[in-house]
C-alpha cells in the first residue's frame, strides 16, 4: 500500500503516480466506482483493488475539482458518494508520522495540504487533506477539516474550526473561536453550509446542518443546531435549520408557555432583516443594534 500514498500523486489534469498518467474518471464513472468499494467495505471485501480511485477522489476533492455540497438549481445538495470515499480513505490508509512545522509532529492517517500560496496561512493553521482553499482566503490559526472548502476572501480567525464536508462561502468573516460543524456519518446527514457575505460572530456555534444564507450576520455567543428555535422578533415566526438571508441574528431565550417559573430555553432570533444595499454599507456594529426592524 506504500506506493498509494498521498504524497506519490500530482494532480494535473488527471491522476499522475511516479511521473506516469494512469486515471481520468469522469466523476459520474469514479462515483459508480466509489459505490462498489463501498459495497465491498460492506461486504469485508478487500478494498486494494479501489485504493487507487478512493485516493484519485481525495485528490480532487483537494484541488478543488469535487466538492460535498453545492447549490443546484438554488437547493444544496450533498453528494453522499464522495463522503464514501472520505470514509474509505480511512480504511486503506495506515497511520503514520506526518510531519508539520518546526518540531511538530503527527502521528495520522491523513497528510496535511500542501499549501499552494495561493492563500495566506499564519503559524498554527492547519489544513487536512482534502480540504480546498480559495485564493485570497486569511486562515490564522485555526483548523479545516477533510472535505471542507472556504470560499475566496473569507477570513477563518484565531481558533475556529471548520468541520469535515463544511462548506464556507466567499467574502465571510468567522470570527475567533466558531465552531463551524462538519459531519461524515451518517451518510444522509448534511454539513453545514455557510453561503458569501456571512459574518460569524465570536465563540458562536453553527452545527447539524444548518444552512446559513447569504449576508447574514450572526451576532457572539449564538449557537444553532437543527433544533434550535430561530424566533423572529417583529413576527413571532419560529423557524429551524436556516438562517435567512441578510437577516440579523442575536442570542436569546424562550419562556415555557405551560410554566412561567421553569428555566427559560436558549433560542436565536432574528432581531432584523435589511437588503444588500444596506447590508454593505452599514458597520456590523450598527445592524447588531436593536432598533427599527425592515420590513
Amino acid at each position: 500500500m506504500d506506493e498509494l500514498t498521498l504524497s506519490s500523486i500530482v494532480f494535473e489534469g488527471g491522476l499522475w503516480l511516479h511521473g506516469h498518467r494512469i486515471l481520468m474518471e469522469s466523476p459520474s464513472s469514479m462515483e459508480n466506482i466509489i459505490e462498489k468499494a463501498w459495497q465491498a467495505k460492506e461486504n469485508n471485501q478487500d478494498l486494494f483493488p479501489f485504493a487507487m480511485d478512493i485516493q484519485a477522489c481525495l485528490g480532487l476533492l483537494d484541488k478543488g475539482e469535487l466538492r460535498v455540497s453545492e447549490k443546484m438549481r438554488g437547493t444544496w445538495v450533498t453528494h453522499e458518494w464522495i463522503k464514501k470515499a472520505i470514509l474509505l480513505s480511512f480504511r486503506i490508509n495506515e497511520n503514520r508520522v506526518i510531519s508539520g512545522f518546526d518540531q511538530y509532529h503527527w502521528f495520522d492517517k491523513v497528510p496535511l495540504k500542501q499549501h499552494e500560496h495561493t492563500y495566506r496561512s499564519v503559524p498554527g493553521a492547519i489544513v487536512r487533506h482534502s480540504a480546498f482553499i480559495e485564493p485570497g482566503v486569511i486562515l490564522m490559526p485555526s483548523f479545516v477539516n477533510v472535505g471542507a472548502r472556504v470560499g475566496e476572501g473569507t477570513m477563518i480567525d484565531t481558533w475556529s474550526t471548520v468541520g469535515s464536508c463544511a462548506q464556507i462561502g466567499k467574502k465571510c468573516h468567522i470570527s475567533g473561536g466558531v465552531g463551524i460543524g462538519g459531519v461524515l456519518e451518517p451518510l444522509q446527514a448534511n454539513p453545514v453550509i455557510i453561503e458569501d457575505n456571512c459574518f460569524i460572530g465570536a465563540r458562536s456555534e453553527i452545527a447539524e446542518g444548518v444552512i446559513v444564507e447569504e449576508g447574514a450576520v450572526i451576532a457572539m455567543g449564538v449557537f444553532i443546531g437543527a433544533s434550535t428555535k430561530i424566533v423572529h422578533r417583529r413576527t413571532g415566526d419560529i423557524t429551524y435549520g436556516r438562517v435567512p438571508a441578510y437577516s440579523v441574528i442575536v442570542p436569546g431565550t424562550l419562556p415555557d408557555p405551560q410554566n412561567s417559573l421553569a428555566p427559560a430555553l436558549a433560542c436565536a432570533v432574528i432581531i432584523k432583516e435589511v437588503d444588500a444595499k444596506t447590508r454593505s454599507k452599514t458597520s456590523l456594529n450598527d445592524l447588531l443594534r436593536d432598533g427599527n426592524y425592515s420590513s
